[in-house]
């Protein structure tokens, strides 16, 4: 009977290994041919669409991309906008999660209450648009931070992780003559790194792939984020003219660029990636409070 378990059990680890084996070969099968197709010929790829392996590597679609500095400005601003925001929206998230993780909070009730009602409606485009136009933030920088500083999911997540702070933490703190900003930054904030983690993960992906907010409140080519530059790359090597004239004299390697646009695009966010999971694991309160 032991060995008909083991058996059983052995059979059923091969299948779910196998499984989930083809699970991960199938998603990580399209980013590999957009790798590989980023590396090969415009002919090659013309012939036969789908590249793991290119039969001849060619450098030319980063070279077309990288021929002038104006996408390592773009890189420039994505990163700026990037690190400046996700610091910002979690300074202002972690405030407000923290206020609303306070039982005795006057009016917590209907503030979560307009929090989680703009979940489900919003001002829309065009009042957004005047908001940001009639405070002068209109081609500037701060137009892509300041109007999306707060995200209403990530900071009911946080809150929520608050929650579940132990109160005999925040009672001993105060027994020491900590105030609530003491208490915040001191106490909750050290034992609260993987949640933060997890938030500004989210905050940093969005504001790397910022792209509509740059379009609509962004006129001056020089202080375009990364994703719209690559955006016009992309256009121009469709055929199409781009108004800066920066590529006009190289001949653009059509589908091989837009797959290299798409690496450039994603490579900061896997690098930094791997910095922030090990805080992902749960069971970062365990042992916080004895007895």
């Amino acid at each position: 009977m032991l060995e008909d378990r083991s058996v059983s059990g052995r059979l059923f680890n091969v299948f779910n290994i196998t499984l989930l084996g083809i699970i991960a070969l199938l998603t990580i099968l399209p980013f590999l041919h957009v790798v590989a197709a980023s590396f090969t010929t415009s002919a090659e790829l013309a012939a036969r669409r789908f590249v793991l392996i290119p039969t001849v590597w060619s450098l030319d679609a980063y070279r077309y991309i990288f021929s002038t500095d104006t996408i390592m400005k773009a890189m420039g601003v994505s990163i700026f906008v990037t690190v400046a925001g996700t610091l910002w929206s979690m300074f202002m998230t972690t405030l407000m999660a923290y206020g609303l993780s306070r039982r005795d909070l006057l009016g917590r009730g209907k503030i979560q209450f307009l929090i989680i009602f703009t979940m489900l409606f919003n001002g829309g485009m065009i009042p957004t648009f005047l908001i940001v136009q009639q405070t002068g933030l209109m081609n500037s920088l701060a137009a892509l931070i300041i109007p999306v500083s707060i995200n209403a999911f990530n900071m009911i997540i946080l809150r929520s992780f608050f929650q579940n702070v132990p109160t005999s933490l925040e009672e001993s703190a105060k027994i020491d003559g900590c105030n609530d900003f003491g208490i915040l930054f001191r106490i909750v904030l050290p034992i609260s790194k993987p949640a933060l983690a997890t938030i500004s993960l989210f905050y940093a992906v969005t504001y790397w792939n910022t792209y509509m907010h740059a379009i609509l409140y962004i006129s001056d080519s020089a202080k375009w984020p990364v994703q719209v530059l690559l955006r016009q790359i992309v256009v121009l090597a469709s055929g199409l003219n781009y108004d800066g004239g920066e590529y006009t004299n190289i001949p653009p390697p059509e589908q091989t660029v837009k797959m290299a646009t798409i690496v450039v695009a994603t490579i900061p966010i896997l690098i930094v990636y791997p910095f922030l999971q090990k805080y992902f694991a749960k069971g970062a309160l365990l042992g916080s409070v004895k007895g």
